[in-house]
């Protein structure tokens, strides 16, 4: 007869759940413009990787390899870019949004993929620093219906926030006026397959869309089990520029130096600072923490703290620090520091007199800027 340990320790394993993962890609990234014109918001790089590929890798570190990902306008360019996830050792299938109706309608278009088993809801524009894993574990095990995570925020008015009463979720209130509590309800959310009862149910917002708010909600009101738990690692929403600078700036701070690049001895290197295979640093100082993509170039050049250069860059006689540049951009002979600034890909800018201070520049893809010198 087994003992009293082993019985719980069987009752415990016929608990875990098998779980699917669902990533939403879909929104337009309007605060990133002009920059998500021609680019999805959720490829947008952080420490040259883009957002969406730290979730993708952060829910197979959680055992979870048959994931979604709902598309809308960006589609062609999710789909060039994570391809069929064997990449990242997982299977990904893509559901088509016609249309922005809200992240709960993009939970009810996905309920063939999901069938009845749990998953993980993630918003391809949130970043989560050390992963989701122990939280996803937690609900593998504890039968919740609903699990969410909770971040303190300064503006509570911009989030959906929790009202909670002895440790439980009693409400979640959409941007309110006067918040219960500082409490924000983060990109990261967990259902089993009532969530298709609920997002049947609920009525669109007054801005025409199926809210997860109210779909969270429903789970609340009818008494299902909502588990919080409240996030003891960095997060933030990379919806606006100085949010995917500050990612950035998390990330770069945990990197380890390492160089698989060349720099001639004129160049003074102040750890940590990462080059790539085949880039080449000439008479110029890198303050770290930075990285330097592949067969970059970088000459008589200082490149400050928190930046980052993607591969196949020209940076020649400029200055820069705290920014983003993407591959294929040329930067020369610019006589005024670049800082906090967001490059995209195939950009050229030269020239520029001297006039004080310093430029922070949100760039779209393939601009071309010339300054005359004075």
């Amino acid at each position: 007869m087994p003992s009293t340990k082993e019985q719980l320790s069987e009752k415990k394993s016929k608990r875990v759940r098998t779980l699917k993962g669902l990533i939403l890609s879909g929104g337009k990234g309007s605060r990133l413009r002009p920059f998500t014109y021609t680019s999805a918001k959720q490829l947008v790089p952080i420490a040259n990787k883009p957002v969406l590929f730290y979730t993708i890798e952060q829910l197979v570190e959680c055992g979870i390899t048959d994931i979604a990902i709902v598309v809308g306008d960006t589609a062609d360019q999710i789909r060039a870019a994570v391809g069929d996830g064997s990449a990242f050792g997982a299977s990904v299938e893509y559901i088509q949004q016609d249309a922005p109706l809200g992240i709960a309608h993009a939970v009810k278009i996905a309920r063939d993929y999901m069938g009845e088993t749990a998953f993980v809801l993630y918003l391809g524009d949130n970043f989560l620093l050390g992963g989701v894993k122990p939280f996803v574990d937690s609900f593998r095990e504890n039968g919740a219906n609903c699990q969410i995570l909770l971040h303190p925020v300064k503006n509570p008015q911009a989030f959906g926030i929790a009202e909670l009463v002895d440790g439980r979720v009693t409400r979640i209130v959409e941007k309110p006026a006067s918040p219960p509590s500082n409490l924000a309800v983060i990109g990261v959310y967990m259902f089993d397959q009532h969530v298709f009862e609920a997002v049947e149910r609920i009525k669109p917002s007054a801005r025409g869309e199926l809210e997860i708010t109210d779909t969270i909600q429903y789970f609340i009101d009818k008494g299902l089990d909502v588990q919080a738990e409240l996030l003891d690692r960095y997060w933030i929403d990379t919806g606006k520029m100085d949010d995917i600078l500050e990612a950035n700036r998390m990330v770069l701070q945990s990197l380890a130096p390492s160089n698989r690049g060349q720099v001639d001895e004129r160049t003074r290197v102040y750890e940590p600072v990462i080059l790539e295979k085949g880039a080449r640093v000439v008479n110029s100082v890198l303050r770290g923490p930075l990285v330097i993509g592949e067969k970059t170039e970088i000459i008589d050049s200082y490149v400050g703290p928190f930046t980052t250069i993607d591969h196949h860059c020209r940076l020649k006689g400029v200055r820069v620090e705290g920014s983003i540049i993407l591959e294929n951009t040329s930067i020369e002979d610019i006589h005024w520091p670049i800082d906090r600034s967001l490059i995209g890909r195939h950009v050229t800018l030269r020239g520029g007199q001297a006039v004080g201070g310093s430029y922070s520049l949100t760039l779209g893809d393939h601009s071309e800027i010339g300054m005359p010198e004075g």
